[in-house]
C-alpha cells in the first residue's frame, strides 16, 4: 500500500474527530485531546490530522518542511491497517527532522516477531527492490536520483528502527525508506544509538503505550557536524547536493499506563567512537531539557497540565536507568 501525504488546512479539520487510539484517553482534571485548545498544540498548523491528534508528534515547524504519514498494514496475521510511522522532511535541507511512532505493550516485540527484517537481494515481492527506496510520496520533494549516502561512510541510521516494525512485511519496508535515515558512524549506529533503541523496546511492558519521537539535530549550523557532497565523495558546504550529518541525536519517549504519564529523553552526541558500554542514564534528560538543546517542542497535543508535569522531570526508577 502506497503512503499518502494529506495537505489539508488545519481550519477544516477542527469539526473532526480524533484518530487512533488516543481519542479514547481522558485524563482526570484534563480535557481529551478532541477538545484542546492550548496555544502550542498542532490543532493551530495545518497538515495531517495525525499531526493534531496524536501524542507522539512535536510541533511541526512548516515553512518548507511537510509531514508524511506512511500507513501500512501493521500485523500479517491480523491484517489491521493504520499509521506505520510519520515523519517531517525539510526540503530545504534535504533531511528529515524527525520520524514518531507509537509502540504497544500488547504486542510482543521480543519473541513474536512475525516477519524477517527487509532485504532486497532476498525479497523480490516488495517494490522497487531497493534497499533504500525512494519514499514515494516524496517524489516531488526529493531530490537525489541515487542514494545520497552512498560512498560517505555513513551508515543508513534508522530513525524508525527495522526491529520496532517486525509485524508485517510492509511496515518494515517502509522504514527502510531513505527518507527515514539520518548519517551516522558505524561506530555510533551499530553501538550507543542501537543500545537506546533496545532500551526503548524494553520499556514498551512498562505501559500500555510509548509514544516515540526521534531524530538528528538539523535546524542550527552548530549543532551539523559537517556536510556531506555524495557526487563528489567529499565533505563540503558549498555543492547544490548536500545531506546534513547530525552532531547530535535525540529521542524523546513518553509512556502511558493507564492515567499515569511518565517521560524522558536522550541526548547524544554522535561521535565515531564506541560508547556502547557506558551508563545511559548519563544521556538521559527531562523533556523540558531536551527541548532547549533540539528547538523542539515535544507532545504538544497532550493537555497543558499533563504535558507541563511530565516533562519537567525523569523517574529514573521507572525507566530503570
Amino acid at each position: 500500500m502506497k503512503t499518502t501525504r494529506l495537505t489539508i488546512l488545519l481550519s477544516a479539520l477542527l469539526a473532526l474527530t480524533a484518530c487512533g487510539d488516543d481519542d479514547q484517553i481522558i485524563i482526570p482534571g484534563s480535557k481529551p485531546i478532541s477538545s484542546d485548545t492550548s496555544a502550542n498544540t498542532n490543532r493551530n498548523t495545518s497538515g495531517p490530522i495525525e499531526a493534531q491528534t496524536r501524542y507522539e508528534f512535536p510541533k511541526v515547524k512548516g515553512g518548507t518542511s511537510s509531514v508524511v504519514v506512511h500507513r501500512s498494514i501493521l500485523n500479517k496475521n491480523t491484517r489491521d491497517e493504520g499509521v506505520n510511522y510519520c515523519i517531517e522532511w525539510d526540503a530545504a535541507l534535504n533531511a528529515q527532522r524527525w520520524s514518531c511512532y507509537q509502540l504497544y505493550s500488547s504486542v510482543n516485540y521480543h519473541s513474536s516477531y512475525n516477519v524477517s527484517r527487509y532485504n532486497a537481494d532476498n525479497d523480490g515481492s516488495l517494490q522497487p527492490a531497493c534497499q533504500y527506496p525512494k519514499d514515494p510520496d516524496l517524489t516531488a520533494a526529493y531530490p537525489f536520483e541515487t542514494d545520497p549516502f552512498k560512498y560517505t561512510g555513513y551508515d543508513h541510521g534508522h530513525i524508525c528502527p527495522s526491529a520496532d516494525r517486525l509485524r508485517a512485511t510492509e511496515a518494515n519496508y517502509q522504514t527502510f525508506y531513505v527518507t527515514n535515515m539520518q548519517p551516522q558512524f558505524n561506530n555510533f549506529n551499530a553501538g550507543l544509538w542501537e543500545k537506546m533503541e533496545t532500551d526503548v523496546r524494553n520499556w514498551v511492558s512498562r505501559g500500555d503505550t510509548l509514544y516515540v519521537c526521534k531524530g538528528g539535530t538539523i535546524d542550527s549550523e552548530s549543532n551539523i557536524l559537517e556536510w556531506v557532497n555524495q557526487k563528489n565523495k567529499q565533505q563540503t558546504r558549498t555543492s547544490a547536493n548536500l545531506i546534513p550529518v547530525p552532531r547530535y541525536f535525540f529521542m524523546a519517549v513518553l509512556c502511558r499506563k493507564g492515567n499515569n504519564w511518565n517521560a524522558m529523553g536522550y541526548w547524544v552526541e554522535h561521535l565515531n567512537e564506541d560508547h556502547s558500554n557506558d551508563s545511559r542514564r548519563g544521556y538521559a534528560v527531562s523533556i523540558d531539557r531536551l527541548e532547549q538543546l533540539t528547538g523542539l517542542d515535544f507532545f504538544c497535543n497532550l493537555p497543558d497540565d499533563v504535558e507541563e508535569k511530565v516533562e519537567s522531570t525523569i523517574n529514573y526508577s521507572f525507566w530503570n536507568l
